[in-house]
């Protein structure tokens, strides 16, 4: 809405100065009417003035085209007789370089300054004196190069800004993640050490039972296998979180060690990696461990799957990554955004991809992600 708004006043605000500017340069046009001779070329003359003033209220969508037409503009009516600043071309000139366009502009630039003095010639003669004229063409190039310096600072300006913003940004991000990794090396402490305690009584009291040949209580086994596995998640969710100089980076090449290690717990696991192998972002190389490893981790956990299949497919501009199980998922059922599937949907969404998690219509659960990769980059 506020993007929205911020265009009408944009809108409104170069017809505004479109407007101002075609009638400043019909006034002026008007006041030197007397001299001219021919109504026709007058005619002319003041549309090529109206067209050149108008013509301002679509610079910012099309700077290069409004550069062109104003320009002409002012060419053909000196060429009418119409003595008159080519203050649209001034305009047009600071729109240009704003956008960029500094190297088109001082070509058209020199062509106009080139341009005028022959078109007044075509006008007929004046009776401006050799010095006049010079002072005339000096105070042009020197209006000329205002406009240019103005658009250029302007442009610089909002470049800085941009880049700014996106540093706030990144700062942010930045400052974030480092929160997070710290509440979870907190949290891992915490947690680990009373887990730790609890595994290390059980342990001793099923070590202790069955020396003495008592039958080792359900219940007690229960809690000694409940810390072991509570010891191994935290382990491999702090490993998941951490991204730091002391653990290195797993990406690509370390997907079939992933699938390895699901296979040494009873799951049939396969891979499958399409394409060419090219270069990618580090970002995109983890993220793809990332959804493989937290994908993996779901099925064992969760799926009741006895088959799992990575499927990674490389392409020229993108990758894509698809997980496949046959669990109990069913079509219709929504699965429960958990923390490991918030975390890939944070992950990919920070890449410009896409993300998919849900039922198989063949029953079963799917995992397909999708991650640009910049080449350029």
């Amino acid at each position: 809405m506020n993007t929205g708004r911020t265009g009408v006043r944009a809108a409104a605000t170069d017809w505004a100065i479109a407007v101002g500017v075609a009638a400043a340069l019909l006034v002026t046009g008007l006041s030197g009417a007397g001299q001219h001779s021919a109504a026709n070329l007058d005619l002319l003359g003041y549309a090529l003035l109206t067209t050149g003033g108008l013509a301002l209220a679509a610079r910012r969508r099309a700077p290069v085209p409004v550069l062109a037409v104003t320009g002409l503009c002012a060419v053909g009516y000196q060429a009418a007789g119409f003595d008159v600043p080519a203050v649209a071309y001034l305009f047009a000139v600071y729109a240009a370089v704003r956008a960029g366009h500094r190297t088109l502009t001082i070509a058209a630039s020199v062509a106009m300054l080139a341009a005028l003095p022959v078109a007044a010639l075509v006008s007929g003669p004046h009776d401006t004196g050799e010095a006049f004229a010079q002072a005339r063409g000096a105070l042009e190039i020197a209006w000329l190069i205002a406009a240019g310096a103005a658009g250029e600072a302007l442009r610089q300006a909002e470049r800085r800004a941009d880049e700014a913003e996106r540093t706030r940004e990144e700062t942010a991000r930045r400052r974030a993640d480092e929160e997070r990794l710290r509440i979870a090396r907190e949290l891992h402490d915490s947690l680990t050490h009373q887990i730790s305690i609890i595994k290390v009584q059980s342990e001793v009291a099923v070590h202790v039972a069955r020396r003495r040949g008592e039958q080792v209580p359900e219940a007690l086994l229960a809690i000694q296998e409940a810390g072991r596995e509570a010891t191994r998640e935290l382990r491999a969710t702090l490993e998941a979180l951490r991204d730091d100089d002391t653990s290195p980076p797993r990406g690509l090449d370390d997907v079939p060690e992933l699938v390895e290690r699901a296979r040494t717990i009873g799951l049939d696991a396969t891979l499958t990696i399409d394409g060419q192998r090219h270069a990618v972002p580090a970002a995109v190389d983890r993220t793809v461990y990332r959804i493989v490893q937290e994908s993996l981790t779901n099925i064992a956990r969760h799926a009741d799957a006895a088959t799992a299949s990575v499927r990674i497919d490389c392409r020229a501009d993108a990758l894509a990554i698809r997980v496949d199980d046959d669990g109990k998922a069913t079509p219709g059922t929504v699965p429960v955004p958990g923390v490991g599937l918030l975390g890939m949907r944070e992950r990919v969404t920070a890449l410009g991809g896409r993300l998919r998690a849900e039922p198989r219509s063949a029953g079963g659960f799917t995992v397909q992600a999708e991650l640009p990769v910049d080449r350029t980059s």
